[in-house]
């Protein structure tokens, strides 16, 4: 039986130092090794808030990526930022089978990132980072920034699209400069907030509305907002997340998700309606209770799932994605009544450009269900990766 394969090739010291370059491979398929496969650089953990959800996603894409091709090194990042061989992933690899668990842990030996990134871009193989890294310090564009410095291909957006994406108030204005409809907001930095700008938002906005840091994800720190209190309180608790709030009118309508491939011709799988089992697709909702479920295809109608799935490309070429992203919609179907006005159609939610690969998680599902498996997702997204960089390398080096 094949069993994965744990590349040691930049294991370091405990002082951080890049130690013996020789290769320790687990076989590839039936007790044979495979010299030409690509050397996959797995970055997980991380410092904010979403960090168990990345140790959730790393351990279902080192469960699922193909030995035959991979050689895998698990990086664990832990919440003080301290980076490490996570070497208990890399005995679940060894082990194979059901060894994985469902959470890595991002502890193990020290490693210095400067020396590991640096002896991977210097080696005689084809290596690809995978940075499955949630929110900030991680899908901001500050790692995409370190691997470009590195010179290693890695999978997703790059650094001036991932910095974009992840401050959902600056999204929302490249967003709206490329005539992408989306509901009614405000946004304003901590230094800004004064006693009266509650009641402002109000005026605004209407009740209820949702309060949201600008730099997060997975709904942390998100709060429906009822009454001025709540409001309050919701501002209060955003902006123990970040230093800038995001508020936004309540669209009452369907939760419209769109996975996106590519990067010069990106496609759309098809569209997949969230029902939230809360008041709203919060935290809770999405990695705790699981008292969501998802329709894929959403029951939307043909046409509204075409339009949904071009307007979901035209915001991951807006921001400038690549690789992959997850597009969220609101949908007020345009045949019913809201108030005396039509619905408006779709309405750009946010943009996730490393989105969860959980069980659960909507992006590999919609691929799923258009006859993508969960390993042929991460050949493609491999592959990806290797274009950007030489399409990267070509551009700069005149």
């Amino acid at each position: 039986m094949a069993v994965a394969a744990a590349d040691a090739r930049i294991l370091t010291g405990g002082n951080g130092t890049v130690g013996d370059m020789t290769t320790s491979n687990v076989a590839a398929s039936d007790g044979e090794s495979s010299d030409d496969r690509i050397n996959l650089i797995v970055l997980f953990g991380g410092e904010s808030a979403e960090h168990d959800v990345s140790c959730t996603t790393a351990a279902h894409v080192l469960a699922a990526a193909d030995p035959a091709k991979y050689r895998i090194t698990p990086i664990g990042i832990d919440t003080d930022g301290r980076w490490a061989i996570a070497d208990a992933a890399v005995a679940a690899l060894v082990a194979g089978g059901d060894a994985m668990p469902s959470q890595l842990d991002p502890t193990g030996s020290a490693v210095s990132p400067t020396p590991v990134l640096s002896s991977a871009a210097e080696s005689s193989s084809t290596t690809v980072v995978m940075p499955l890294l949630h929110g900030p310090l991680g899908e901001d564009g500050t790692i995409q920034g370190l691997l470009e410095l590195a010179d290693l291909p890695y999978v997703g957006t790059g650094v001036l699209g991932s910095a974009v994406a992840m401050d959902k108030a600056m999204a929302k204005q490249v967003t709206a400069a490329a005539g992408i409809p989306q509901a009614a907001y405000r946004a304003f930095a901590e230094h800004d907030m004064s006693p009266g700008l509650p009641q402002q938002l109000i005026d605004d906005l209407g009740l209820p509305v949702f309060v949201k840091p600008a730099n997060m994800g997975s709904s942390v720190g998100v709060s429906k907002a009822s009454t001025l209190d709540e409001l309050r309180s919701a501002i209060d608790l955003a902006l123990t997340y970040d230093e800038v709030v995001l508020v936004e009118e309540a669209v009452i309508g369907k939760e419209i998700e769109v996975a996106v491939l590519g990067n010069t011709h990106p496609e759309a799988a098809t569209p997949g309606e969230i029902v939230p089992g809360d008041d709203f697709y919060s935290y809770e909702d999405k990695y705790v209770s699981e008292g969501s479920y998802a329709l894929i295809p959403a029951p939307i109608g043909d046409a509204a799932l075409a339009a949904a799935q071009e307007l979901a490309i035209r915001s991951f070429r807006a921001l400038r994605c690549e690789g992959l992203s997850r597009v969220d919609f609101f949908w007020e179907d345009p045949a019913v009544d809201f108030d005396g006005r039509p619905g408006r159609g779709f309405l750009l939610n946010e943009i996730n450009t490393m989105p969860g690969f959980t069980p659960i998680s909507m992006f590999p599902k919609m691929w799923i269900s258009d006859g993508v498996s969960y390993p042929e997702i991460i050949d493609r997204l491999v592959d990806l990766a290797l274009d950007k960089h030489r399409r990267r390398r070509r551009n700069t080096s005149h």
